[in-house]
């Protein structure tokens, strides 16, 4: 039985942030890092959209303003540092008819408060800005960016390997979990068998299966993650120009998500999306049924009817954006007109790990759950790969 000071399950960006961080604040510390994947950032981290986040949503002082604003300048320094792809497009967000300029308005007061000091712009100033863009008014919030998070989750593990106090599995399974003593026994699935490891302390940054591992401890855990798919396109060549900025349309206040958008890639080319449906399983990436299917686990407690109903309006949008192309491109359409369903080419889906109560009740921040020798990133949503690094010194600052 191999014995460490740490272990890390996960090796998603916070994963590869948590492993980068202790091992430069413990450099005599033994980590092992588990993966269940056979590479890191294969699942979240790797199929989302690569934007930098700046902090346009979030209340003033929860953990996802604070860690957004930190994660922003740090991300933005790392990819500087390193030599990784990254551009600071900014973010404009657009109003497509005049209900929704009061939303706008919140949203730019909301901008305001998280000191981003955004720019307001008319109609004739975003036609300028962006010939392709139609809106009645808009606002630009400069320090948003992009860059490539699988890359960023690279760098940060090779970093951390280099200080020889790092282990990394990957096809590590986590099953079980014993707090026994002064240790916590981890047990985990390989392709060779199941294989035992002894750590002085445990973190969990496992993402959509972090609930599990808290059931699999045997603590009380009063969410559970849900699969949201967020569907994307990519559109055809024509199109790579189409934008200098991100373009957002103006959320609906009653509505959990953002909507389709526009996103610049690194890379020189544009996708739209993401839309969010309720998967049928936690790995679910495509259709309705597969092998990773569980539609009893998610479909099979009350908490998720009550979710459904509660937001039943924009489910039914959502579903529709996913059963129609030419639904989906409609709503790119209203502040890009000329986009149809014939631009839009393949693309991969990610997958929106999110908390939900036992009341059917998004769960919007960050939550950590906690006994003497574990800690679970119980909840990390958007923007949790703009703030990775900020998240990782939470994560050690309530270790030690």
């Amino acid at each position: 039985m191999s014995a460490y000071d740490f272990v890390i399950v996960g090796a998603g960006i916070i994963g590869a942030a948590v492993a980068n961080e202790l091992s430069r604040k413990r450099p005599s510390a033994k980590i092992l890092l588990l993966e269940k994947a056979n590479k890191p950032a294969s699942q979240q981290t790797g199929r989302n959209s690569g934007v930098i986040h700046a902090g346009v949503y979030y209340p003033p002082g929860s953990y996802k303003a604070t860690f957004c604003r930190q994660g922003l300048e740090e991300t933005l320094a790392f990819c500087q540092q390193y030599q990784l792809p990254f551009e600071q497009c900014g973010k404009l967000l657009v109003a497509t008819d005049k209900a929704e300029l009061q939303a706008m308005q919140t949203l730019y007061e909301r901008c305001e408060q998280n000191e981003l000091h955004p720019s307001m712009l008319t109609a004739e100033q975003i036609r300028k800005a962006e010939p392709n863009i139609h809106a009645v008014g808009g606002f630009l919030v400069r320090q948003t960016g992009i860059t490539d998070y699988q890359k960023v989750t690279d760098c940060l593990l090779s970093i951390a390997m280099e200080s020889g106090n790092l282990d990394v599995k990957f096809q590590h399974t986590v099953n079980q979990l014993s707090e026994l003593g002064d240790k916590i026994e981890v047990t985990a699935a390989t392709p060779a068998g199941n294989k035992t490891f002894q750590a002085g302390f445990l973190i969990n940054c496992a993402g959509i299966y972090s609930d599990a591992l808290i059931q699999r401890q045997g603590l009380d855990c009063d969410f559970r993650m849900l699969p949201f798919r967020g569907e994307y396109y990519r559109l055809v060549e024509k199109y790579d120009k189409v934008s200098s900025h991100l373009i957002y349309p103006i959320p609906d206040p009653a509505m959990p998500f953002l909507g389709v958008h526009l996103t610049k890639m690194i890379g020189g080319y544009t996708t739209v999306g993401p839309n969010a449906i309720l998967a049928t399983g936690k790995e679910v990436y495509e259709g309705v049924f597969s092998a990773q299917s569980q539609l009893l686990d998610i479909f099979g407690k009350t908490d998720v009817w009550k979710l459904l109903w509660k937001y039943r309006k924009s489910a039914v949008k959502e579903l529709r954006s996913s059963l129609s192309k030419d639904y989906y491109a409609r709503l790119v359409s209203r502040y890009c007109p000329g986009i149809t369903a014939a631009d839009f080419l393949p693309y991969r889906a990610g997958i929106r790990a999110q908390a939900v109560d036992r009341q059917g009740n998004l769960i919007h921040d960050f939550k950590f759950v906690s006994s003497k020798l574990t800690l679970h990133v119980g909840n990390a949503p958007s923007p949790a790969a703009t703030s990775a690094m900020p998240i990782a010194r939470e994560v050690l600052s309530r270790l030690f």
